[in-house]
């Protein structure tokens, strides 16, 4: 997979990482669009990887303080799960993070995921939650 890095919300390629968002979170989830498309689009560096030069799997990274960054709207297109590129874009993640000496990366997971980051060694931390509907938990990992 490649990615493309980009805070510019007037590229192409951020117009494919909402794209992703709204086919994932909106239509298969029922996440309400003013929830999705939220405030911070702007503070947040978004990833978007391409497999044959399509767009299938996204997220993006807001920076908590100089040495966290919380990693939001992880999301691969329906057509392309269980392939692994979750994992892939999760790792691509990790390696930026670590260009811009990151130390350590939190999420909230929704529940059904939590097994997905565990194998990637993110542990739980407190006790679960709802967000838009979804059972979620926070986790984190401490990079090396």
């Amino acid at each position: 997979m490649e990615y493309i890095w980009t805070t510019d919300l007037n590229t192409s390629y951020y117009t494919d990482a909402i794209e992703i968002r709204k086919k994932v979170f909106i239509e298969e989830q029922y996440v309400p669009l003013e929830l999705e498309i939220d405030d911070l689009e702007d503070q947040t560096i978004h990833v978007i990887g391409y497999l044959e030069n399509k767009p299938v799997a996204t997220a993006r990274l807001y920076q908590k303080n100089a040495t966290t960054f919380k990693v939001q709207r992880v999301a691969v297109s329906i057509d392309f799960r269980k392939k692994k590129l979750g994992k892939q874009l999760m790792l691509e993640i990790e390696r930026y993070a670590k260009t811009k000496h990151v130390e350590k990366l939190i999420l909230d997971a929704q529940d059904h995921a939590l097994n997905f980051y565990k194998n990637l060694g993110y542990q739980v931390e407190g006790e679960g939650f709802m967000d838009a509907g979804i059972p979620h938990h926070t986790m984190s990992k401490d990079l090396d």
